[in-house]
């Protein structure tokens, strides 16, 4: 028998807020029942996408490196313009580990601190 992720929780102050932040880089729709003052708020992956995320409300802060993160990967862009386009969301930039032959990628945080990694496209990868 086997097990799949169903959800990623995210812990934060303002679940509504950073599920919108998520909802945008993922094009995941938040759940049509969840509103704004919610304590949870789900966004939903599209079919074959990988886990839906939920956001939970906790009355700490973050107050440490994560200890989990996301790696994100355009889909129709490349990976320079996806973090122009995350900043342009609310990310900030963390860390540049981009490399002059066009390997490497840049750490972000969201709204929330939460670090994650946006990777080169598919396309800039080129073949196998």
């Amino acid at each position: 028998m086997t097990a799949r992720i169903r959800h990623i929780d995210v812990d934060c102050a303002e679940p509504y807020q950073l599920a919108g932040f998520w909802s945008a880089v993922l094009d995941y729709p938040v759940h049509p029942d969840d509103q704004p003052d919610d304590d949870e708020v789900l966004i939903v992956a599209t079919e074959g996408a990988g886990p839906s995320m939920l956001f939970l409300r906790v009355p700490e802060g973050k107050s440490t490196k994560n200890r989990l993160h996301l790696d994100v990967q355009p889909t129709d862009r490349t990976r320079d313009e996806e973090v122009e386009r995350l900043v342009g969301l609310g990310a900030a930039r963390i860390a540049d580990h981009r490399r002059p032959d066009g390997t490497g990628w840049v750490v972000l945080a969201d709204p929330a601190g939460n670090e994650f990694c946006v990777e080169r496209s598919d396309a800039e990868r080129g073949p196998s």
